[in-house]
């Protein structure tokens, strides 16, 4: 099958997830993911943008703080204002927060704990880029691994999340029950990921790219990346 569609992965110092992005991409045919160096201020068109997770400039002031000023971020902010799809994971998620591209801001965990593990995850609505794949309430198994992933808004953000169906995925059990025990960061209405209002901006903190085959515990992250590719292909 011919590769139609480009993933740009934007890679950072301190970056840690780049590599398993691209790997994971690779999995899926009809893409091609590539790098693209925060210093780059064109880097080109892609039909995507992924900032993956990690620990931009060391994380030093607060996650993200510093990336949201590299100069490949204003080609992000770009690509964006033309209805391009961008996924922000985990540190990408906090990026794009910083950067005023989604609302919000991710802060420590509760246990003051870097907290590293699979959890479940349910998918609020089917039917956009990032999940056209899954169904309304599908749970998934998706790790994360993050210090600060509480995401933080004031009620009348989370009202107007909730109202516009904007909440991506929340955290729950294995059953689809959301919960105060399922959530495993202290995440205002157990959210796990936001969309941007046209849903073309994707921000979660879970890991879809580390639960690409059984074998490392879950196959349920191709169900999000495969939806981007999918989308993109048509």
């Amino acid at each position: 099958m011919a590769t139609s569609v480009k993933i740009g992965i934007v890679v950072f110092p301190g970056s840690n997830c780049d590599y398993d992005c691209r790997w994971a991409f690779s999995q899926l045919s009809g893409c091609d993911a590539s790098y693209i160096w925060h210093k780059e201020g064109n880097p080109g068109v892609f039909d995507a943008l992924m900032l993956p997770g990690g620990f931009s400039y060391g994380d030093y002031l607060r996650c993200g703080a510093i990336a949201r000023f590299s100069p490949v971020m204003q080609a992000v902010y770009e690509h964006a204002q033309q209805g391009r799809l961008v996924l922000g994971v985990c540190n990408g998620f906090q990026i794009l927060c910083e950067a005023g591209m989604l609302p919000g801001a991710l802060y420590r965990n509760p246990t003051l704990s870097f907290i590293c593990e699979h959890v479940f995850i349910k998918t609020e609505r089917s039917g956009t880029p990032f999940a056209g794949l899954c169904k309304t309430g599908q749970v998934l198994n998706i790790p994360i691994a993050h210090g600060e992933g509480q995401y933080y808004a004031d009620r009348a953000t989370l009202d107007r999340l909730d109202s516009k169906g904007l909440v991506a995925f929340r955290y729950c059990t294995a059953d689809g029950e959301v919960t105060d025990a399922s959530n495993p960061n202290g995440s205002r209405r157990n959210i796990a990921g936001i969309y941007s209002d046209t849903r073309t901006i994707l921000g979660m903190m879970p890991h879809p790219e580390r639960a690409m085959d059984p074998q490392l515990g879950s196959a349920d992250g191709r169900l999000i990346l495969s939806s981007l590719v999918s989308f993109l292909g048509r």
